[in-house]
């Protein structure tokens, strides 16, 4: 893979891109394509979004989300799309199985791939430009660096300042994480000079509940909640008839596994749910617990040391059983973080 600034020289000749992220794209995945999205429009290149799924309601007015194309819904153009492309622009994944249904598509594609990522143990063999930093935020925080880096510092505007705030937000849990770090500040003080209003971005992000998810919420706390304290452990378990009772929606699920870090003493989270093809994980931690090894080792997953998530062809309560198995094996590792 050859590093991102090989690729620089080649945005001042017309092109024809598609941007793509990870399947449910979050603020960050969502931020950073269509922040990318409207850069390369200025520069008079043929963009398009495409999104491997639908996303949550909650980022919908985040500017150029309508030109959006969400593949499952759209597949016979989206696929056209992609074949006709000079580059696919992979953002927010680094293993192209991350976009689900449009893999295959992709990595049959005669177009250039190029990676923009901050997850670790990338396939960068998938991929002829790109660059993978762990050390970032977000991947928000790497198109800042790529428009500013690339020489076009000057087309930051307004648009994309909200749509980059939207992914530095959500990924540094409101700068808060350690990934916040004095550069991520710098940043968001850029943004701010071009106008950018940042109470509404988080009104729209965290003040979007409908009454279903928040009952939901509660019932999850009540009942699906368990505490392992021998391990500094909290983990809840989602059937599906609870989506189903609550008419969740994409995205309705998003953060709950952050609130069981909030719990005294708690250093491991993890929270899973039952989707229709599969039971997907989340993983959270505190200090050195590395819940991106967790993941890949027991539930075909990964991320973040910090961040991670995973998957099992298994029922809810019997990859619930595995967890719990699992948690004697870590039991000197867990009691061990401060």
């Amino acid at each position: 893979m050859q590093s991102i600034e090989q690729f620089y020289p080649l945005l001042n000749q017309p092109f024809k891109a598609v941007i793509t992220a990870h399947q449910k794209p979050d603020g960050d995945a969502m931020g950073s394509s269509l922040a990318l999205y409207q850069f390369l429009t200025q520069l008079g290149h043929d963009v398009t979004v495409i999104s491997p799924t639908n996303w949550a309601q909650f980022l919908a007015w985040m500017p150029g989300t309508d030109k959006v194309i969400d593949f499952e819904s759209n597949k016979a153009k989206a696929t056209e799309i992609v074949n006709n492309a000079d580059y696919v622009f992979c953002l927010d994944f680094n293993i192209l199985h991350r976009t689900k249904h449009m893999e295959p598509i992709i990595r049959d594609s005669k177009a250039t791939k190029i990676l923009i990522d901050h997850h670790q143990q990338p396939d960068i063999e998938s991929f002829q430009f790109g660059i993978s930093d762990v050390k970032m935020s977000s991947t928000c925080e790497m198109i800042y660096d790529f428009i500013v880096q690339s020489g076009h510092s000057n087309l930051l505007n307004l648009d994309i300042a909200t749509c980059l705030y939207t992914g530095l937000m959500t990924d540094t849990g409101s700068f808060r994480f350690p990934s916040t770090t004095a550069t991520v500040h710098k940043i968001v003080a850029h943004l701010k000079e071009l106008g950018l209003q940042h109470a509404k971005i988080h009104e729209a992000i965290y003040d979007n509940s409908t009454e279903g998810r928040l009952k939901f919420m509660g019932n999850a706390f009540l009942n699906r909640m368990h505490v392992f304290p021998e391990y500094k452990t909290a983990v809840m378990a989602i059937p599906k008839t609870d989506i189903y009772k609550f008419e969740l929606k994409t995205g309705d699920t998003e953060g709950l596994v952050n609130y069981l870090l909030s719990i005294h003493g708690i250093k491991f989270a993890a929270i899973v749910i039952d989707r229709e093809e599969e039971r997907k994980w989340s993983f959270r931690s505190k200090g050195n617990f590395d819940v991106n090894i967790f993941a890949r080792t027991h539930f075909d997953g990964g991320g973040h040391a910090n961040a991670a998530g995973g998957a099992s062809s298994k029922s809810v309560d019997e990859t619930f059983n595995d967890f719990k198995n699992l948690l004697e094996n870590y039991k000197t590792q867990l009691t061990q973080i401060n």
